[in-house]
């Protein structure tokens, strides 16, 4: 009876149930996010970039991570971290000024960027390299379904309740700490096969891997901070627009991103990452021109669907990684993806109260970098096979 009962408490499982934590929270924190800013804060383009530049600092600082780890396994940082999460995100609605969302953003950001951290370590260990891009796509897929019952709840309790921000913010934020709560107990602790480094590894062998994270952290903030606040400041949208559109996008990743996952194991990291970085440039030139705030949702969801295709920075590092390296990697890889993002926000804030367009011309540019890059994936990646080119031991 008892191997019955815990028959389902699996890595596999427990990789599932924290997917579903984060999106209750952490979605419906980014979903309320500029509309929240403007209507209770007053947040005008240079405010909103700060906030996120702010927001940005913990994952910069995301190599720390290894280090807290001499004194507590990964399984359990995730937990805490998860926890630090959801209390921010139930905390935020209470303190709507500059100050206040800072300290509150602080918070809830420490310990969803530990969270992503240890998240993409442990998946990397627990998962074979046969099955990680297929499972890193369900996960997406199942990280959306929930987004996807969020935001119906969101839609619910703004236009058919009329709740205020603070009731919002803090339902979704508790759930999502009792949740934390229960898996916390539920699940046993589980092992991983290879001794992870307990240093911050730098190997040069990686540098390939290195520099497609750091321009996925680059692309990722004008997506996040930018075309979000696009739609609010150009075109108008409410919170039940916002809402409505993440509803769109979290369906289409609910759909096809298992699908897309099984497609990176198909056809490779290479190719894959060429399609995204080919469709990636004329979404921001799309981006750019827009002048019609149906275009711009549509842009909206073509580009968030493209995430999904990301995922395969991470498989292609799997290949190419010593096993061992994992953890470290995981926390020096999230540093790198933020170099980019403390500075973006806050930089690009400035440009968009001259020219919002330029901000998108300039994501246009990242992705022809990023696609360059990509052409330097080999075919079948794996250790001692890194680069096509500038081969570095």
């Amino acid at each position: 009876m008892s191997n019955t009962a815990s028959s389902w408490k699996t890595p596999q499982n427990f990789l599932v149930i924290i997917s579903i934590i984060v999106p209750i929270a952490f979605s419906s924190w980014m979903a309320l996010l500029n509309n929240f800013v403007i209507e209770k804060a007053n947040f005008d383009g240079s405010d909103i970039g700060l906030l996120q530049s702010v927001r940005e600092i913990p994952g910069f600082l995301a190599f720390t991570a290894v280090f807290v780890l001499l004194f507590i396994r990964e399984q359990r940082f995730m937990l805490l971290s998860l926890a630090m999460l959801t209390l921010g995100v139930a905390l935020t609605g209470f303190f709507p000024s500059l100050i206040g969302l800072l300290l509150t953003t602080v918070l809830m950001s420490t310990g969803f960027h530990y969270f992503e951290t240890l998240k993409q370590s442990l998946s990397l260990q627990w998962l074979s390299k046969d099955e990680a891009p297929e499972m890193l796509g369900k996960l997406i897929s199942v990280g959306a379904l929930a987004s996807l019952l969020t935001y119906g709840a969101i839609w619910v309790m703004f236009e058919q309740i009329q709740l205020d921000f603070v009731w919002v913010y803090s339902i979704t934020g508790g759930i999502g700490f009792i949740l934390v709560l229960w898996i916390a107990f539920a699940f046993p602790e589980f092992k991983t096969k290879t001794q992870q480094n307990k240093k911050l590894v730098l190997r040069k062998r990686y540098w390939l891997y290195y520099a497609l994270t750091f321009m996925s952290g680059a692309r990722r903030q004008i997506f996040t901070v930018f075309a979000g606040f696009l739609m609010v400041e150009k075109f108008g949208y409410s919170v039940a627009d916002i809402t409505l559109l993440f509803l769109i996008n979290y369906l289409f990743n609910f759909l096809f991103a298992k699908r897309i996952g099984r497609f990176i194991g198909m056809v490779g990291e290479r190719k894959a990452l060429i399609f995204e970085y080919v469709g990636l440039f004329f979404v921001f030139v799309g981006y750019g021109l827009v002048q019609s705030a149906e275009w711009a949702a549509a842009l909206y969801v073509i580009d968030h669907l493209f995430f999904a295709l990301a995922l395969a920075i991470k498989t292609y590092f799997q290949k190419i990684a010593d096993p061992a390296d994992m953890a470290s990697t995981a926390g020096v890889s999230f540093t790198i993806n933020h170099i980019a993002a403390v500075v973006i926000p806050v930089t690009f804030g400035f440009i968009w109260l001259v020219s919002p367009s330029t901000v998108f011309y300039i994501g246009a540019a990242m992705a022809m970098i990023s696609l360059l890059l990509s052409f330097n994936i080999p075919r079948t990646p794996e250790e001692g096979n890194e680069v096509r080119i500038l081969r570095w031991n």
